[in-house]
């Protein structure tokens, strides 16, 4: 590799004007949209596992076919906890046939999630991307507002928490999900 370092030439950007107004609007907005919208397509599930919606009870995972690609399709029987009758329902991909546990029939009676404590941290995968990715963006918008360069280390330091913050949540979140 090193025999090819003469013929590359090194360019370090210039500080040019970057997005003007606009562009940077439309850059922020997208940015803030991405790292929000985890968080409210994950409602539904935060409100199964807390016991908000739907019908508490155990689910018993009856069969999982492998869709190939790591993809399974895995269905069970939910007996609820007030004693009515079973009701076949889609497992979660991530069960494994034979497996038991306290789960929330969805208000739809199609599929039963996990309840409890590990619901709650399966659910919280989701939204953990969310507040990764929006760690930084206190940076750039000092950055574009010109702001010193004290202020913008401040902002690398609280960027680098919460990045780590929502790495941190994520692993636990799927952990979680596949325990």
């Amino acid at each position: 590799m090193s025999d090819f370092l003469p013929d590359l030439t090194f360019v370090t950007p210039s500080r040019g004007p970057g997005p003007g107004p606009f562009g940077r609007a439309v850059i922020v907005l997208l940015w803030v949209g991405i790292c929000v919208l985890p968080a409210v397509l994950s409602v539904q599930d935060f409100r199964l596992a807390t016991g908000r919606t739907g019908t508490p009870g155990t689910l018993t995972v009856l069969s999982c076919a492998d869709l190939g690609q790591g993809r399974y399709d895995c269905k069970g029987r939910f007996t609820p906890d007030s004693g009515g009758p079973s009701v076949p329902v889609d497992a979660s991909p991530d069960s494994a046939a034979g497996d038991v546990t306290r789960a929330q029939l969805t208000p739809e009676g199609d599929r039963a999630a996990p309840a409890g404590t590990r619901g709650v941290l399966a659910a919280m995968a989701l939204p953990a991307v969310g507040l990764g990715g929006i760690g930084f963006l206190p940076y750039v918008l000092l950055y574009w507002a010109g702001a010193g360069r004290r202020a913008r280390r401040a902002a690398v330091a609280a960027g680098s928490a919460v990045t780590a913050a929502g790495a941190l949540l994520m692993v636990v979140g799927v952990v979680a999900a596949y325990s």
